[in-house]
């Protein structure tokens, strides 16, 4: 049993223009050469279907505790910054059994799936509206006229939110997912830091507040959910309604950019989505398929950890490469680069996860993709692309930064 990888013709390498422009070929060389790859910087990746989802069903943890020494530990030394886990470490998402099992317990007296389907009349309402507004300009930033402002509006009424500073926490939280990304920038990492502890007192003050002031929202079900006299304490409360708009926002905001954008580079399956609009549920699943929100996930081993005829030690760092799985030929076969929306398997798909840690709000963002996007198809019969699209520069939660489209 080998523990390092020896001949590596390939390696991840993300910070090039090239790859912000289409990363899937790069991936797929790692999946063909190196599927299981043991990165110069210190940490695993897997990109191979089968790997990638046993690695989420493994039960590893997501605690970064306990990540051995390493350049990214070290890098941290050197910034200066505490290396103090974000939201202190409360969120389900940096959480293992049996802390997260507790949290989990409890939030989903609150996030049932009753409450999510009981949202979609608000989510078209606002995408009515975002969409009239389109009309009006004749097109426009997909991106900041639908894709941005529609998560973070469901997730603000939601939750019931006091008055806030929505602008600023929309800052916020996109300095946060940051913290994602695989960089050993010292003052990236700063940055990422200050807006922790920011938005966390941000959402602090709001979470006071709705005690006081209870009403029929998602928080005050979080506020008064109860298990065997077991409540979550102010501060998972701060973490969890600060996750959903970290996790869930900005997921979401990918989910409809990179769909829209997969549907304009591929007219015939916009044609056909268009023609058969019963579709739009499997072609949402094929549109998280092929242009995941979310590229890589993390897990660190505890002990040995055995795959494609290596041993990866205790305290590894390893990154799901969500992305690559989910083009995998061996498991969707050899039209796998290839959208299709009438695809049979594409609910299995990996961008939500898998496993304990399977993301919690992939039923109301399933609810927002289909109806923006199935609703932008329907009004538009003219949608087109008006200029080349913008990435954001992260590699873990690629997406549109900019979407311009005619109407």
């Amino acid at each position: 049993m080998s523990t390092v990888p020896q001949d590596q013709s390939v390696i991840f390498y993300p910070f090039t223009q090239e790859f912000m422009e289409d990363p899937y070929p790069h991936y797929a060389e790692l999946r063909r050469h190196v599927p299981v790859h043991h990165h110069p910087g210190g940490f695993w990746m897997l990109s191979r279907y089968d790997d990638v989802s046993a690695l989420l069903r493994s039960g590893l943890s997501v605690e970064q505790r306990h990540v051995a020494p390493g350049p990214f530990r070290d890098a941290y030394a050197k910034a200066g910054v505490t290396e103090k886990p974000r939201l202190k470490g409360l969120a389900l998402l940096d959480l293992d059994p049996p802390d997260h099992d507790r949290l989990l317990k409890l939030v989903k007296q609150a996030f049932t799936t009753r409450a999510i389907n009981a949202l979609e009349p608000m989510v078209r309402e606002l995408v009515d509206e975002a969409l009239d507004d389109i009309a009006e300009e004749g097109g426009g930033d997909l991106v900041e006229l639908l894709a941005f402002p529609l998560p973070f509006a469901v997730i603000s009424r939601m939750l019931g939110m006091p008055p806030i500073d929505t602008k600023h926490l929309r800052m916020l939280t996109s300095l946060l997912m940051r913290s994602v990304e695989l960089t050993t920038d010292l003052e990236v990492m700063r940055v990422i830091e200050a807006a922790d502890v920011e938005i966390f007192e941000l959402v602090s003050d709001a979470v006071s507040r709705k005690r006081s002031e209870p009403d029929d929202d998602l928080l005050t079900a979080l506020i008064a959910a109860e298990s065997d006299g077991d409540k979550l304490s102010h501060d998972e409360l701060v973490a969890q309604v600060t996750m959903l708009y970290v996790a869930g926002y900005e997921t979401t905001v990918n989910l409809i950019s990179g769909g829209a954008l997969s549907l304009l580079r591929n007219p015939e399956q916009l044609e056909l989505l268009r023609a058969e609009p019963e579709l739009g549920e499997n072609a949402v699943e094929e549109m998280l398929r092929y242009e995941p929100p979310v590229h890589t996930s993390r897990r660190v081993t505890l002990e040995p950890y055995h795959v494609g005829g290596y041993e990866i030690p205790p305290g590894s760092f390893i990154l799901a490469n969500l992305a690559g799985a989910n083009r995998d030929e061996e498991f969707w076969g050899p039209d796998a680069e290839e959208f299709d929306v009438r695809r049979e398997k594409a609910r299995k798909h990996l961008s939500f996860g898998s496993g304990m840690h399977h993301c919690l709000g992939a039923q109301l963002s399933r609810i927002e993709g289909r109806v923006a996007i199935g609703e932008l198809v329907r009004r538009f019969p003219g949608l087109r692309m008006d200029g080349e699209v913008e990435w954001n520069g992260l590699r873990s939660l690629r997406g549109a930064a900019r979407l311009p489209v005619r109407v």
